[in-house]
């Protein structure tokens, strides 16, 4: 099981602060996780200029152009945070006990360190 998941809010812990043109500190929701390379999209974070080459689609408009798009940046330089304090913590597990259907598996849920509250 991954700690950071698709659509949880995570705060960017490294880089230069935000008022030296950074992300440093600021929160956003996780748009896409690529396991692959241990790294994420968040939304609004790591924002790049983007150079397309412009064209023309079928009905005739032009294509292209300069775009601002989110890059990913690394899973270790963001922490989840705490649903209940709104501060950055880091995730521990916990093995759950569940009766579905007559049988019992074990579940694994993600708490926040921190508090000790579920995620």
């Amino acid at each position: 099981m991954a700690k950071i998941k698709k659509g949880d809010l995570v705060q960017v812990i490294t880089g230069a602060k935000a008022e030296r043109g950074g992300d440093k500190g600021k929160q956003g929701k996780v748009l896409r996780v690529f396991p692959d390379t241990n790294r994420v999209l968040v939304e609004g974070i790591n924002r790049v200029t983007k150079h397309t080459k412009v064209g023309q689609s079928q009905r005739g408009t032009k294509t292209g152009g300069i775009e601002v798009v989110e890059a990913s940046i690394h899973i270790s330089n963001v922490a989840l945070v705490d649903p209940s304090t709104k501060k950055p913590t880091r995730v521990g597990f916990r093995t759950e006990t569940v009766e579905r259907n007559g049988k019992q598996r074990e579940v694994r849920v993600r708490v926040a360190k921190s508090s000790g509250k579920d995620i």
